[in-house]
């Protein structure tokens, strides 16, 4: 398989396939919280990470100056499941989320050019 067939298979229609998606409501409920959007990297046993749950949890815009963007992993026996928000789409996502999970998925699965 070429680069761009594995590039393809694990980004259909330009999308990473291998991730979910999670949606809190964030800081507008009273005891919010500033990491609205969770994003959890599956099959992470493929790039090195076997037994763990990786992510990274993130405010709308992980890149501003005053914005969350932090990055996670736990043992699979000490990581519960719970997303702590509703499920959504990549789509869905606001625009600098799905850049920085662009970024990391190129990086975790080594599809850079």
């Amino acid at each position: 398989m070429t680069k761009q067939q594995r590039k393809e298979n694990l980004m259909p229609q330009g999308a990473p396939k291998w991730i979910r998606c999670y949606d809190n409501g964030g800081s507008d409920k009273p005891k919010g919280t500033v990491d609205r959007y969770t994003v959890i990297y599956t099959h992470a046993h493929s790039f090195g990470m076997r037994g763990y749950t990786v992510g990274v949890g993130m405010s709308g815009s992980p890149f501003h100056p005053q914005g969350v963007g932090m990055h996670f992993e736990y043992p699979n026996h000490k990581y519960n499941g719970r997303s702590g928000g509703k499920k959504i789409t990549y789509q869905d996502l606001p625009e600098d989320c799905k850049k920085l999970v662009m970024n990391d998925y190129m990086d975790y699965w080594g599809l850079r050019d």
